[in-house]
């Protein structure tokens, strides 16, 4: 079987403008200009066969965003080579564009004054899709997710959470083979997003169809993806199934606390001040507890820590003894510190 997407040392490279500081070096630019090359994708080989649901993460500006663009056909890389089912994206775009459904979560492709099945049906139109798959796929659609009840209300109408539901829809509407998500479930409530994700699931599962995620809430990589992809900095760094992830960094927690809830000790560095003293207290208590990091995040201290190393009830219980904790939550490690951990470790 052939991948549905194949990319074999994909390199990208941007010309930057160095600005010149001050009245007189804007004036410089007009007639003289310095640039550097920027690479924002750096030697990425990667096949992905079809019907993989494949989570490809980084931190903002890894490179993810213009590598999708790549696939898609809208760059055209500056070096290596990309076949999305068969074909060079940026040679066939047209085609191309034919094959792909593409999400974008902050972004629509449909008619903002139309109800959605007369974008629907401009859709149809567009990709020439037969009537029997249209009526099919409606049919199924409903079925799935109760859709009838959307195809005629405006968009402009919709909550975000259904605007989304029906750009889903919208992507797959017909039939392609890849689907590139971006951030789909970015801004929704948890019944939302677990109804997409069951979704997304779901027409996978039924279609075959390619999906390829980028998202930084890892509920959605944990719920649709089995294998990942991280990229930093233009490099891939991790290419594995999920449960070689999870096992790896399955002993992180992230509890983040407070101590006081008046607006006054949000200010003046108190929180860092607080921060460094929570520092000192565990280093003390757990000298061999060397993966624990310390941080502010928004109005809360946040303590990252490695189980394995100390238990979190300990951990919780050293502050408590030092210092009142007045509210309290612990989180799963996020993507952002996965992604950390990795580069920092040197995961392969």
């Amino acid at each position: 079987m052939e991948p549905m997407i194949k990319m074999t040392n994909v390199n990208k490279e941007f010309k930057v403008v160095k600005r010149r500081e001050g009245v007189r070096g804007s004036i410089l630019d007009l007639f003289s200009r310095e640039y550097d090359m920027l690479r924002a994708v750096n030697d990425v080989s990667l096949e992905i066969m079809p019907g993989e649901m494949v989570g490809y993460l980084g931190p903002n500006g890894a490179g993810k965003s213009t590598t999708i663009k790549m696939m898609t056909g809208i760059l055209e890389p500056s070096g290596g080579e990309i076949l999305v089912n068969g074909r060079i994206p940026y040679e066939n775009r047209t085609r191309n564009a034919q094959d792909i459904g593409v999400v974008f979560g902050q972004r629509t492709q449909l008619w903002w004054a139309l109800p959605v099945i007369e974008s629907f049906k401009i859709l149809k139109e567009i990709y020439q899709i037969p009537d029997k798959d249209y009526k099919d796929n409606l049919e199924y659609y409903d079925a799935l997710v109760g859709a009838g009840g959307l195809y005629h209300k405006a968009v402009r109408e919709m909550s975000l959470g259904q605007r989304t539901l029906c750009d889903i829809l919208a992507a797959f509407l017909h039939n392609p083979g890849v689907v590139f998500m971006d951030e789909p479930t970015i801004g929704l409530d948890v019944s939302m997003k677990t109804r997409i994700r069951q979704l997304v699931s779901s027409l996978n599962e039924k279609k075959g169809t390619t999906v390829i995620l980028t998202t930084h809430d890892m509920g959605d990589v944990d719920a649709l993806c089995k294998r990942i992809v991280i990229i930093d900095k233009g490099t891939m760094i991790y290419d594995n199934d999920i449960e070689c992830l999870q096992q790896y960094f399955g002993a992180y927690r992230t509890v983040k606390i407070q101590f006081s809830k008046a607006a006054e000790d949000f200010e003046n560095n108190v929180l860092e001040r607080q921060a460094r003293e929570v520092e000192m207290w565990l280093k003390e208590k757990f000298p061999r507890a060397k993966s624990t990091v310390v941080s502010v995040e928004d109005k809360w201290i946040q303590v990252l820590l490695n189980e394995e190393e100390v238990r979190m009830m300990k951990v919780i219980n050293c502050i408590q003894d030092n210092k009142r904790i007045v509210d309290m939550n612990l989180q799963e490690i996020t993507t952002e510190s996965v992604i950390r951990k990795i580069y920092e470790g040197g995961v392969a």
